[in-house]
């Protein structure tokens, strides 16, 4: 699903982010390193400690930069001091907007089991530009009695069937097999849209089966019977939950990696987890989801021999142990 291999160097924007950020993306680079990757280092101070700073979020000068760059890899952003939402949708979700970075991909390498074992793995496709998180919506009589808040879902015929479509693009690739999950019991207008429009994706897809799950059905088989899973597909909000209970399931978010994609175009990639600003510069954070995350990014640079043998040196993650940079070392040698 990823683009095609060039013989070109690579150009790769690196953000730190906050907290933990800087610590983990560190490894992370350490065994891209380590494979011999050529890449042409970009890096960016942006993030919830450069907003205290100097008030700067996200200039449209570096958006224009990040078009003529191949991919960006980034830590988690954010700190205590900064106004909740400020950094997420000034810094984030613009990114995911103004790139049209429109499928959340969030694989799961393997989801624990009663006895101890891992299940196979599953992936959701999370939409990832609209729905909840567009910013559709506002307060009327604000702070009084009488306050009114609105807060819309949007949702179009082309976003909604650009991620149906990869999602069952993914599927052929994979188990043929992909799950809707929605509301449409109860989100009447958005999940009809929704559903009708899998539907009318599936049918040119006859070789892929096809379930739907409503999202607490899903919550629910997340923790007892994830296995039924291959590929799933689901709007911005339910994704965003999802991937987070996906992740708590599948052995811990500090070992969840994602990408936000466009396909054709400049990508992200970045660990699950947030930037834990109580344990910087312990030595106490997991870089296996940054690690991951820079497989996933070696997948979207084509690179995906490199990216395997990532993959390879991560498996069983729960016998790297260490600190962070012991734990990059570990994968190192696994190489």
């Amino acid at each position: 699903m990823f683009q095609e291999g060039s013989n070109v160097t690579h150009r790769i924007g690196i953000m730190g982010g906050d907290g933990i950020g800087p610590e983990v993306v560190a490894e992370g680079l350490k065994v891209i390193d380590a494979l011999g990757i050529e890449y042409e280092r970009i890096d960016y101070d942006l993030g919830g400690e450069r907003y205290l700073k100097d008030g700067t979020v996200l200039p449209q000068e570096i958006i224009d930069e990040w078009r003529g760059i191949d991919a960006l890899y980034a830590g988690a952003v954010g700190t205590p001091d900064v106004p909740p939402g400020l950094i997420e949708r000034g810094l984030l979700l613009k990114m995911r907007f103004e790139l049209d970075l429109y499928i959340n991909y969030r694989p799961f390498l393997g989801a624990r089991t009663d006895d101890g074992g891992v299940s196979h793995d599953f992936v959701v496709i999370r939409e990832n530009t609209e729905g909840t998180y567009a910013g559709e919506g506002g307060l009327l009589r604000a702070n009084t009695p009488h306050e009114i808040a609105t807060q819309g879902s949007v949702n179009t015929r082309m976003g909604v069937e650009r991620c149906v479509r990869y999602a069952f693009d993914l599927a052929m690739k994979r188990s043929k097999h992909v799950t809707l999950v929605h509301k449409t019991n109860v989100l009447t207008f958005s999940g009809d849209l929704w559903e009708r429009t899998f539907n009318e994706v599936a049918a040119e897809y006859p070789e892929v089966e096809t379930a739907y799950n409503h999202v607490d059905a899903a919550c629910i088989y997340f923790v007892q019977d994830p296995q039924r899973y291959d590929v799933i597909v689901t709007d911005n909000l339910f994704g965003d939950i999802l991937t987070d209970l996906g992740g708590a399931v599948s052995g811990g978010i500090g070992l969840a990696p994602t990408a936000n994609l466009n396909p054709n175009g400049m990508s992200m990639f970045e660990p699950v987890h947030g930037s834990a600003p109580d344990i910087v510069g312990t030595g106490k954070a997991n870089p296996i989801a940054a690690i991951l995350s820079g497989a996933m990014m070696l997948d979207h640079l084509g690179e995906s021999e490199a990216a395997d043998r990532i993959r390879a040196a991560c498996t069983e993650p729960e016998t790297l142990t260490g600190t962070t940079s012991e734990i990059g070392d570990a994968v190192v040698a696994r190489l």
